[in-house]
């Protein structure tokens, strides 16, 4: 869970399917998964990868790293193979809430019978249609970076700092307030490029 999770947001569609209790509550192997995703995948192996790829490259690296690289071959073919397993996992958790609603929809709007037979077929169709959306737009990369930057930074940057200033309405001026002004209006006008 932790190295499909990553640090991104499908941690409530994880948690979800974790039985939880009074009595076991499911927010502490969450909190663990959580501190392991974002020390090992993310510190540990994200961030040295992009200081280090940046300062040999600067802005010359490709939307795939794996061309920028010319030798040596071994670390290269290591690389694809971690990024393969990678995604591997990592597509299970993200394309799993999309899976439900299409099966959900064909069990109880379309009556089919909730059979292995429909979910083996639902799913590999999915999985083909997206493989092939992927490979039949050759700026793909372009477009997830657009997408990322269009869904990611409101999420991350402005919705948090809206909703916490509407909640507990902090003293115009003073601390809290200013860090989370300045949260929302500098950083996502001046880092990310959106005028709010």
């Amino acid at each position: 869970m932790a190295f499909a999770y990553a640090g991104h947001n499908v941690v409530l569609e994880i948690q979800a399917t974790i039985t939880s209790t009074p009595e076991k509550p499911s927010k502490g192997p969450m909190w663990k998964g959580v501190l392991v995703a974002y020390i090992v995948p993310v510190a540990i192996c994200y961030f040295p990868v992009a200081i280090s790829g940046y300062w040999e490259y600067g802005n010359r690296v490709s939307d795939n790293v794996m061309i920028s690289l010319e030798k040596p071959v071994w670390l290269i073919a290591a690389a694809n193979v971690f990024v393969v397993v990678h995604v591997i996992g990592s597509y299970q958790v993200y394309a799993m809430p999309v899976f439900d609603m299409i099966e959900t929809l064909l069990v109880q709007k379309m009556n089919f019978k909730p059979t292995f037979m429909l979910r083996f077929i639902t799913r590999n169709l999915y999985d083909a249609f997206t493989m092939m959306f992927g490979i039949c737009v050759p700026f793909f990369g372009g477009l997830l970076g657009f997408f990322g930057r269009f869904a990611f930074a409101p999420t991350t940057y402005f919705i948090p700092c809206v909703c916490w200033l509407i909640i507990h309405k902090p003293k115009i001026g003073n601390l809290s307030w200013i860090i989370n002004w300045v949260c929302n209006h500098i950083i996502t006008k001046h880092v990310i490029g959106f005028n709010v």
